[in-house]
């Protein structure tokens, strides 16, 4: 076969050459070739240089040529936690942590090294290694894994969702979720039966998020003990940890041939359809006009601003951007809650003198009425309460660890790190580290007291992270937390159930592998 070119071939071949298909097609396999030997040098010579610069650091010895250090991991979740929270004790301001043969990933844990990391706007590392690239087909890239111009364009739009005059109104929602809550919990404290905590508490925060979030009413804690999405949050949570571990389950190719991969693929349609039916009803309420609509609440809410924002050009969102904030904010508004809540209430049932304390505290606010409902003049009041909240947050970590990749060089305890470099910020390992918290293993509310809070290192305490990427919803979470442990302690006394002991477990938000089991009796 001989291909003729009509752009005068002659003048690139002179003396009339003809070329043939194969010399083409040789040409292309050449180039092609040349291509990969490329990027081979490429990474090569990266490789070499980051294997050289992270030789000195302190890091596990125990690397295996293929896996790295994961194959130190356990599959018991707690021993994985107490794991990694001896390489904090013995490095307590960073350590190196190979995931597989070629990525070094540097985990901080002290306010000094945690600082610089926090401090920049970096993104969440999403290539082939990127432990948030798994949890992408499940959230998008919404504001929590979003990065540059679309991270801050996101930010800047939403957190006028997060504004003062927007929270306020939110109280009489968490006080009304809070009594339904009661009234659940009433024929669990008659029988004297102990009950898991963190399905119950779910159900409320995930009650919460959806009214005042969305104006979405499910009724969802009345009509049964689970509900779907909780329990498909809660597997796609475990299985985003799980892949992490696992490095031949990277490969998104592997990965979905598994049963546990069709069990992600099948809970991300579950959790999208029920954001999709969240927009899908907003929408309608805003073409009809309904009486839920923007124009005749109370309050522009998340999705409000999420349907009708728009860009310095009059560029709105598009549906999937929309959709990536619904499934970003409904997980983080009620998954992260509801293990704060869960673990702050087993804290509570150990030591009873703190929750004799908050339930003394609690009256005073009270004093004088007929309700348990709390008023939003009343948060400020809270001291000894909110004490116990920012206590339970650093001594159990609802989020145990997050990433960032440095787009560029840095520096750090005197050593420069090449731009691609993964840093892990291990909160859990921060928030018990022997050289900055005297005491960490036990619960001591008194260490956020205001006098000891002013001498704290303002990156030592990070539960909602810190700098220009913290959470813009942490007061939010916080004010949903006070009311609903001011009605839970007010209403009932909370005893550990004597047969059962909690096993931490950390994922994506830090839960029980076993349940949290408490008993309550009514006060």
């Amino acid at each position: 076969m001989v291909i003729i070119c009509t752009l005068n071939i002659s003048d690139l071949f002179p003396g009339g050459w003809i070329v043939s298909g194969s010399v083409v097609l040789n040409i292309g396999v050449a180039v092609l070739l040349g291509y990969i030997l490329y990027r081979l040098v490429r990474f090569f010579v990266w490789f070499q240089y980051t294997k050289n610069v992270f030789k000195d650091v302190p890091g596990p010895k125990d690397t295996h040529w293929l896996y790295g250090n994961l194959h130190l991991l356990p599959e018991d979740s707690e021993e994985r936690l107490m794991l990694l929270n001896s390489f904090c004790k013995s490095f307590p301001k960073m350590f190196k942590f190979w995931v597989g043969p070629f990525r070094p990933t540097l985990t901080v844990n002290h306010p000094d090294t945690v600082r610089l990391v926090l401090k920049t706007a970096e993104p969440k590392p999403t290539g082939f290694d990127g432990v948030y690239r798994f949890g992408l087909p499940w959230l998008g890239r919404g504001l929590l894994i979003a990065e540059g111009e679309m991270w801050a364009q996101s930010r800047r739009l939403l957190t006028p969702a997060f504004h003062f005059d927007i929270l306020k109104p939110y109280i009489d929602t968490y006080n009304d979720a809070g009594n339904i809550l009661l009234e659940k919990l009433h024929p669990v404290a008659m029988s004297g039966k102990s009950f898991e905590v963190f399905q119950v508490v779910s159900l409320c925060t995930l009650d919460i998020i959806l009214r005042c979030a969305f104006s979405y009413y499910t009724d969802c804690q009345r009509k049964g003990s689970t509900h779907p999405y909780v329990q498909a949050v809660h597997d796609l949570s475990d299985t985003w940890s799980y892949r992490g571990r696992k490095l031949y389950l990277y490969p998104d190719i592997i990965f979905y041939l598994t049963s546990r991969g069709r069990r992600f693929k099948k809970n991300c349609d579950l959790v999208h359809s029920v954001a999709e039916d969240v927009i899908k009803n907003r929408k309608a309420a805003l073409d009809n006009q309904e009486p839920s609509a923007t124009s005749a609440k109370k309050y522009i809410d998340f999705l409000d601003i999420l349907l009708t924002v728009k860009d310095e050009k009059g560029k709105g969102m598009t549906p999937l951007e929309i959709r990536n904030e619904v499934d970003t904010f409904l997980f983080e508004g009620h998954d992260t809650t509801a293990s704060a809540i869960s673990w702050i209430l087993c804290s509570l049932a150990k030591y009873q003198d703190i929750q004799e304390k908050v339930l003394a505290e609690l009256d005073s606010v009270l004093e004088g009425r007929n309700t348990d409902d709390l008023q939003w003049n009343d948060l400020n009041k809270l001291e000894y309460l909110t004490m116990v909240i920012k206590e339970g947050m650093r001594y159990h970590c609802p989020v145990p660890f997050i990433q960032r990749q440095f787009t560029k060089d840095f520096e750090l305890e005197g050593k420069t790190f090449p731009a691609g470099t993964c840093v892990s910020i291990q909160m859990y390992g921060l928030h018990h580290n022997e050289t900055v918290w005297e005491k960490p293993m036990e619960f001591i509310p008194e260490r956020f007291s205001k006098e000891n809070v002013a001498k704290m290192d303002s990156y030592q305490f990070v539960p909602f992270s810190a700098g220009p990427r913290n959470c813009i919803g942490q007061h939010f979470a916080m004010n949903e937390e006070k009311v609903i442990l001011a009605k839970l302690v007010h209403r009932y006394k909370f005893e550990l159930d004597p047969d059962h002991t909690p096993k931490k477990k950390m994922a994506a938000v830090m839960r029980s592998d076993n349940g949290i089991m408490l008993r309550i009796s009514q006060r």
